[in-house]
């Protein structure tokens, strides 16, 4: 047996332990404004009362990015007979072809048929159940994220000033200045440093993504001008509005479109040019489908987003 006064010590100090441990208890809720016994199992009030509201997480928006549950994996076979039917951007005609002729080349029987009547008619007959996919230069909006469309970045892409290779004008310009032409402001070569002369703006119709890209990269989401000297193509195409480019004309195009053309060439802005590494007017590339995505887009998509739908893309670009 222990001692009296062993025992009688234990006790003492198991009662000394207690009032600290209380006085913790005390000086803790009173300094933070916590109810500890709030966060015992079985102690407190862990419900609500009729009096109090419990605030539920945001909803986030519907990805626009590869995730976990918008991506797909690279197929090992694909049936023959599968179609992909495409429209949207021209300014992913290139990538399109090329990856339409690494796929049938890869899955033998397979049909990728891809046209090009830009970003906003391509999504318009994604939604109609015309196309299984839409080639989209613009980030989606949230009414169409609403609908169910799914966009998953392909590429990055420049876009560029142009002139016609027989322009005069040899210098560069400003941010400030494209925007200035663009809107109307600066109609005459002579303001900008070149020879006297109408600048003749060409500018693609509202349905193009690159027009939808450019507006928010250069004009930071203002309005073009509607001046005498701006001219509205009716159809999204670059080749027409190279053509029209002439000796006074300036525009702006996908610059993987552009690059090897022989009959124009670039402007730059800011001292950069396209190929620049810190060249600032990028815009991302996506292919948009319908959720849920059927057979033939989750092969297409896995294929065009694998390390070798990949190297397809950057050789076209």
């Amino acid at each position: 047996m222990k001692p009296k006064n062993e025992t009688a010590i234990l006790i003492l100090s198991l009662l000394i332990t207690v009032g600290i441990l209380g006085g913790g208890y005390w000086w803790f809720s009173r300094q933070s404004g916590i109810d500890l016994s709030k966060l015992i199992p079985g102690k407190g009030n862990p419900s609500p009362t009729p009096n109090e509201t419990v605030s539920s997480p945001e909803k986030l928006p519907a990805p626009t990015s590869p995730t976990a549950s918008t991506t797909f994996s690279a197929p090992a076979t694909v049936p023959r007979g599968t179609t992909v039917r495409i429209d949207g951007s021209t300014s992913m005609v290139q990538i399109n072809q090329a990856l339409r002729n690494s796929f049938e080349l890869r899955f033998p029987g397979t049909n990728v048929d891809a046209t090009a009547d830009g970003s906003d008619n391509g999504i318009q007959d994604l939604l109609a159940g015309n196309v299984d996919l839409a080639a989209v230069s613009r980030p989606l909006t949230s009414q169409e994220q609403a609908q169910g469309l799914v966009a998953i970045p392909i590429a990055k892409d420049a876009i560029a000033i142009v002139v016609g290779i027989n322009n005069p004008f040899r210098r560069g310009l400003k941010k400030n200045q494209v925007v200035e032409i663009f809107q109307g402001k600066l109609t005459d070569w002579s303001a900008v440093g070149g020879k006297p002369g109408t600048i003749r703006v060409i500018n693609r119709p509202r349905v193009s993504g690159t027009r939808q890209a450019f507006q928010e990269l250069f004009l930071e989401g203002e309005n073009f001008g509607s001046a005498p000297n701006i001219t509205e193509m009716q159809r999204d195409a670059t080749t027409p509005i190279l053509r029209a480019l002439g000796r006074d004309g300036i525009s702006y195009a996908t610059y993987a479109q552009i690059a090897d053309q022989q009959t124009v060439r670039t402007v730059s802005v800011d001292g950069l040019d396209p190929e620049a590494a810190n060249y600032p007017y990028y815009r991302t590339l996506y292919y948009v489908y319908k959720n849920p995505a059927n057979a033939a887009v989750k092969a297409f998509l896995g294929y065009a987003t694998s390390p070798l739908g990949q190297e397809v893309i950057s050789t076209a670009q």
